[in-house]
């Protein structure tokens, strides 16, 4: 299983910023001190290019992100500060979802290892999110002619409000969430489907309806392609999250979306999206957790184990 990471293209912050940057190379760290993978299957991806970015972004938004002449408040609303480095970042971050995206497609199962921007929109960056990488891989390699029908599984604890309003109206890119009701985004833009949960939601509540939630988007199938955005911020020692979510019960939802994909022989790229725990060792189990059991399945798929 191939592992997509940029944590090396640094994106420089602000002294007390509270975005838990460190994460990624934390969780990079984790995995690759297992004796389960070899140090091959880490692959630095390539940047998105601006034909890529252009399936779903504006010729405006683009060039004001490249050159470095977004409004204050365009950037305020982003909430990185500006930097060539910014933009270096980003585009990569998105590389590697669309690198995962191809890899799931030959290999059945992929990870990037950041990514789940998902309250970018067209022609506006939110929410730490500049590009939107799984908008962008879905409508790339369906330009391609690589697949057709792709989905977005999003678990991500706030609403995947840019991921909505840009694949909006389109039956062959369809989106799930499953997030906060009063959380971020106060004005939610419609998925196609979505489950808004009440603050302090645990475990039965948020398994069920991500169980909901898969059930209707099999409805809709089949799909070419799935990518799920496995938000730690579910987690109940999150700092943004409202939810009560355990460990375990994350473990369960990648443990149900995984086998979901599995049992319909669905390709799977996984982005991490959001995670701001107090202990930034927290967001890496929960995500490390989502890769042992994305582990797990793909040496099921490749022959070489069991399924357990």
């Amino acid at each position: 299983m191939r592992f997509y990471y940029t944590d090396h293209f640094e994106l420089p912050l602000p002294v007390g910023h509270r975005f838990p940057m460190s994460k990624y190379r934390q969780l990079r760290q984790r995995l690759a001190q297992s004796p389960d993978h070899r140090s091959d299957v880490f692959v630095v991806p390539g940047a998105a290019s601006d034909e890529q970015l252009l399936h779903c972004h504006s010729h405006r938004y683009v060039r004001a992100v490249t050159t470095g002449t977004l409004s204050e408040s365009e950037i305020r609303r982003i909430g990185f500060p500006w930097s060539p480095a910014m933009v270096e970042r980003s585009r990569r971050s998105t590389g590697a979802t669309i690198a995962s995206s191809r890899a799931a497609l030959a290999e059945g199962i992929s990870a990037n290892l950041a990514g789940g921007t998902h309250h970018a929109f067209a022609d506006a960056g939110e929410g730490y999110c500049v590009f939107n990488d799984a908008a962008v891989a879905i409508r790339t390699l369906q330009h391609e002619g690589v697949i057709r029908r792709g989905c977005v599984i999003d678990l991500d604890v706030h609403q995947g409000n840019g991921t909505a309003s840009i694949l909006a109206g389109d039956n062959d890119s369809i989106t799930l969430s499953v997030h906060g009701a009063k959380n971020f985004p106060s004005r939610k833009v419609a998925s196609d489907i979505d489950i808004p949960l009440a603050d302090g939601a645990d475990d039965e509540t948020y398994l069920a309806a991500v169980s909901t939630g898969l059930s209707l988007l099999a409805g809709m199938g089949p799909f070419d392609l799935a990518i799920y955005l496995a938000g730690a911020d579910p987690y109940s020692g999150d700092r943004l999250g409202r939810m009560n979510v355990s460990k375990s019960g994350l473990s369960q939802r990648d443990s149900i979306v995984i086998a979901w994909a599995a049992q319909r022989q669905l390709p799977l790229a996984i982005a991490m999206a959001g995670g701001y725990a107090t202990e930034i060792s927290d967001i890496v189990d929960i995500h490390a957790e989502t890769l042992r059991q994305a582990s797990i399945r793909w040496r099921v798929i490749a022959g070489t184990g069991p399924a357990h």
